[in-house]
């Protein structure tokens, strides 16, 4: 039997559009607490915190919604260390700066704490760099320090993480420039990207692990289901077609992280249920997720 407490973040502050914010609930009524208690793990549903819903920020165009993105992410941060008891915290999403909260709140326990970021971006850019402004896109570049000091501050003098403490797993190479990679090689980030991670999924995920285990504590894991092709789970909030992986994929690498003696909880983030209209794809991600966690 294993241990686990379910935050639910209904956020899409951070993101392109609304939809995620609904996740928590939807994965909840396509059943991922009774499977997963089928499956022989115990589940603590703790509820939903307040979370945000896209809005639209033109006075702001550099880094929308940043106000209601930092609230979120300490109020994930004040719920993960408050569970600090034993349980594995399986924190549902929301969009992906929620895992910038769940690192500050490991940190004032854990301040080893390192991160397996399988992902199909990056999440480089910053603010005000003449992209989007959306903050989704800018999470691994406020755990390593660089961005809006509200974010980069969460858990006490920046960065969130060392480089070191950081894997990239899975991100689509298209959405990556040479520069961003320079930047992650430079912080010493593990990056593998789409094509190694197609290759060998279950190889992929032990290396990652491996290298942020070496420098950290407890190890979680963000899953962001966008690393997943979406011709074959179109429920991302950002889609990637044609960038390889498929569920199976996905879930033979959370396998391995999960299986790992750093393993300390896992993030999912991403899931816009308003891509799903008949359920089907929600059912068939839950299994992905039950399977991944499952001993």
């Amino acid at each position: 039997m294993h241990d686990w407490v379910m935050i639910g973040v209904p956020t899409s502050a951070g993101a392109h559009h609304a939809g995620q914010d609904r996740a928590p609930d939807a994965l909840r009524a396509a059943g991922l607490t009774k499977r997963l208690a089928a499956a022989g793990e115990t589940v603590q549903d703790a509820g939903n915190l307040p979370g945000a819903t896209f809005a639209v920020d033109h006075d702001h165009p550099g880094a929308r919604n940043l106000a209601a993105v930092t609230r979120v992410a300490r109020e994930v941060a004040d719920a993960i260390a408050a569970a600090d008891d034993g349980r594995l915290p399986l924190v549902v999403g929301g969009d992906c700066t929620i895992t910038l909260g769940v690192i500050a709140g490991f940190r004032r326990r854990h301040p080893d704490v390192g991160l397996v970021y399988v992902d199909g971006d990056t999440d480089v850019s910053v603010p005000g760099d003449g992209g989007s402004g959306i903050l989704d896109a800018m999470g691994v570049s406020h755990l390593l320090g660089r961005g809006a000091p509200e974010l980069t501050g969460l858990g006490g003098p920046a960065p969130l993480l060392d480089g070191a403490r950081l894997a990239i797993v899975g991100a689509d190479p298209r959405e990556t420039d040479d520069a961003g990679r320079r930047y992650l090689a430079d912080n010493g980030v593990s990056l593998q990207e789409a094509p190694s991670f197609l290759a060998d999924p279950a190889g992929a995920a032990k290396r990652a692990i491996e290298a942020v285990a070496a420098d950290s504590g407890p190890v979680v894991v963000h899953f962001d289901v966008d690393v997943i092709d979406s011709g074959d789970l179109p429920l991302g909030n950002f889609p990637h077609y044609g960038s390889g992986p498929r569920l199976e994929d996905v879930v033979a690498c959370l396998r391995v992280l999960r299986a790992h003696p750093s393993f300390a909880g896992l993030v999912v983030t991403e899931v816009n249920p308003t891509h799903d209209a008949d359920g089907s794809q929600l059912s068939r991600y839950v299994d992905g997720v039950v399977r991944s966690l499952a001993a």
